[in-house]
């Protein structure tokens, strides 16, 4: 039998799913399961059920791909805190201040690294996706909710608290809808897939031309602004929403980014769809695990 190779365990929790794959070094997913997220659960069952697949995934690795998982990565919907000790997505009530850091690591026996979902794409699109080469760059999620990731100067960007990117809570209309963070006229709170049902009275599975046309829109504003902010011009959009609406969202959002990215440096700036598609999220969170057994390899 060939000697066994090591995978990382991955783990994304987005906005309606827990999933969970096998990565390998090179950023292939051997195997994949996910579950509905069901937001009925209290925390403790909700974690049974990301436990669950979690550890189905890890009888495969042994079971069917002679693999040894050497870490868990989790890609997580904000806000969290640093390496996921605690987090708070804004969709998951259940889960305020949860300590899935702890949590993962006492169910899989593993060192445990995780990071904000959309700035798991962000390692994803730059390590093998569409920004690949490139040292500055925006990463963004158009779904359920809006997030970004930011890489600058070859560095992902943290923040203060490991929250750096929430370009879903730029404000594109003034005086607009009520955000679930409590501001008003942020982008999640007016082109995310609840916002656009509850304006439009349509689902984003079935938009009018009219829908993709101003999600398109108000989606290349915001780019504009962290464009003219921090001089960078590319963005990579990925989401259920961004790739859905397909080429009418990404046109619109390009003559938006046009009309308000007019200075010297971010004049040319582009918004593209993100390449790794349904697998981005999973080989970012197998990124967020990679990039931590290097940092504990070099502290150690």
């Amino acid at each position: 039998m060939d000697k066994s190779h090591d995978v990382v365990l991955a783990i994304d929790i987005g906005d309606a799913k827990l999933a969970a794959a096998l990565m390998t070094m090179k950023g292939e997913l051997l195997d994949r399961d996910d579950v509905d997220i069901d937001y009925g659960l209290n925390a403790e069952a909700l974690f049974a059920s990301l436990n669950e697949i979690a550890q189905g995934q890890l009888e495969r690795a042994r079971t069917h791909h002679n693999a040894r998982p050497v870490a868990v990565g989790v890609g997580c919907a904000g806000p969290v805190r640093p390496d996921v000790v605690a987090v708070s997505p804004t969709n998951i009530h259940a889960w305020r201040s949860f300590p899935l850091r702890s949590k993962l690591a006492s169910a899989t026996s593993l060192n445990v690294y995780g990071d904000l979902g959309a700035k798991a794409l962000a390692l994803a699109e730059g390590w093998l996706g569409a920004a690949q080469g490139r040292e500055s760059f925006l990463a963004m999620v158009v779904a359920t909710s809006v997030e970004g990731g930011i890489v600058l100067n070859g560095q992902l960007l943290d923040g203060a608290t490991g929250n750096a990117g929430h370009v879903g809570h730029i404000l594109v209309e003034p005086n607009g809808r009520r955000c679930l963070c409590g501001s008003r006229g942020c982008l999640e709170a007016e082109a995310s897939g609840p916002a656009i049902e509850a304006i439009t009275g349509r689902s984003p599975s079935e938009p009018t031309y009219e829908i993709m046309q101003r999600t398109g829109r108000l989606v290349g504003r915001a780019v504009a602004s962290v464009c003219n902010l921090i001089d960078i011009d590319l963005a990579v959009v990925g989401g259920s929403v961004a790739l859905g609406f397909g080429a009418t969202f990404f046109n619109s959002a390009q003559e938006s980014l046009d009309e308000h990215s007019q200075l010297s440096f971010s004049k040319g700036a582009r918004i593209i769809p993100a390449r790794l598609g349904g697998r981005g999220p999973l080989i970012g969170a197998g990124a967020v695990g990679l990039r931590g057994l290097r940092r504990a390899a070099r502290s150690g």
